[in-house]
């Protein structure tokens, strides 16, 4: 399939971004916003329905004189924003302005390699397609949970992904489905949909952790989102905080990831509910044959003692390394996600009062510490909106 065409100039980009981040908006209001006289602005316009991407609505409220013509993004333009972890995948299709228009999430195991995985996404947007909420796809954006070269949209060196290393997948998607293809770190793609939809909405300098089954960093400086030069910046969850702890997937010891993943609450957990030393949890070992993360979060709220001590462990250790990126970057602010920020205000609390306690206080002065808002919607929504800055020319890999 043949890639559908983009926009051939940086008018054309400003003016599909400003119909998806503001809505349809008059020719004239265009021009204005935009600085662009009515003539160019015109051809513009025109090439924008040539290529599929906008059309003219009705006729716009009058500001005195003839009434000029809305301009809106084309109704038919999807997006789909492909979230994939290591245990379950996410896919979210979205219209022209990043509205949702249908998800679904399953189990995945990522261990199983590029082509079944990928095959199973084909799956998941052809099954999209058959329900009719795939009129025109403009663009993919997909997640992975491990480093990326941005540029050239392959997985690097990926610890939790065996035989992923280099795989095509952007190209090998782009040849699937015949649109532009954007892939990026899971926790990067977090960070865009927070900033675009969520609590960290224009925020110019910001740090959204991921905590799930690994743990990651999503940097945003000046806008813009920071991937190092071989796309693995934020890859706190291999900091060593302890060097006698156990051996993380990476081969090394003692990593916060190691320490306080989700796969390492769990190992605790089941040491704990084995022990008997947390009634809570032996209870959900005898009943289910086995104790998670979750049931770490639920034995908390039920006042179980071990459970309690549990996350405050792991909300110190993060927040110890969070502290010393406070002290490094002064954010404007924090945002927690993952599967682990279901843990809620009992790890939020912990991870604050350690970085307040050891940062300047001229770094925390003004800085907030606070919980995703889009929860597992951060990724599919970044993801998309990846996909849609590629698709309107705002971004090239």
């Amino acid at each position: 399939m043949t890639p559908r065409p983009r926009p051939d100039n940086s008018a054309q980009s400003q003016i599909l971004l400003t119909l998806r981040n503001e809505g349809p908006a008059s020719r004239a209001e265009l021009g204005d916003r935009l600085e662009l006289p009515r003539a160019r602005l015109a051809a513009e316009l025109t090439r924008l329905n040539e290529l599929g991407l906008a059309r003219d609505g009705g006729p716009a409220a009058s500001r005195g004189g003839r009434r000029s013509t809305m301009v809106e993004l084309d109704p038919d333009l999807r997006f789909i924003g492909v979230d994939l972890g290591v245990t379950s995948v996410t896919v979210e299709v979205t219209d022209g302005s990043l509205e949702p228009v249908a998800s679904i999430e399953e189990p995945i195991d990522i261990r199983r390699g590029p082509e079944a995985v990928l095959d199973r996404i084909d799956d998941l947007v052809e099954k999209a397609r058959v329900d009719g909420h795939l009129p025109r796809l403009a663009g993919i954006g997909l997640g992975v949970p491990g480093p990326v070269s941005f540029r050239d949209g392959v997985p690097v060196s990926p610890p939790i992904m065996p035989g992923w290393d280099r795989y095509p997948v952007r190209e090998e998607l782009a040849g699937r489905h015949g649109c532009p293809v954007v892939v990026d770190n899971d926790v990067n793609i977090m960070v865009v949909g927070e900033r675009g939809g969520g609590v960290a909405r224009s925020i110019e300098d910001l740090l959204f952790v991921k905590v799930g089954t690994g743990i990651g960093c999503g940097i945003v400086v000046g806008g813009q989102v920071y991937r190092g030069v071989d796309g693995c910046a934020g890859d706190i969850g291999h900091i060593q905080v302890d060097p006698h702890g156990p051996v993380c997937a990476c081969g090394n010891a003692g990593c916060l990831e190691a320490m306080f993943g989700g796969a390492a609450l769990a190992r605790d957990a089941l040491a704990a509910a084995r022990s008997d030393t947390s009634p809570a949890l032996a209870e959900r070992l005898r009943l289910n044959g086995t104790v998670t993360a979750a049931d770490v979060g639920a034995g908390a709220t039920e006042g179980d003692p071990v459970c309690i001590g549990l996350i405050r462990d792991g909300g110190r250790r993060l927040g110890g390394v969070l502290a010393s990126l406070v002290s490094f970057f002064n954010p404007s602010m924090i945002v927690i996600g993952g599967g682990l920020a279901g843990l809620g205000h009992l790890l939020l609390a912990e991870v604050r009062s350690v970085i307040y306690r050891r940062s300047l206080p001229l770094a925390t002065r003004n800085l907030p510490v606070v919980l995703s808002e889009l929860g597992a919607r951060a990724g599919v929504a970044g993801a998309a909106t990846l996909a849609s800055d590629l698709a309107y020319g705002s971004v090239t890999p």
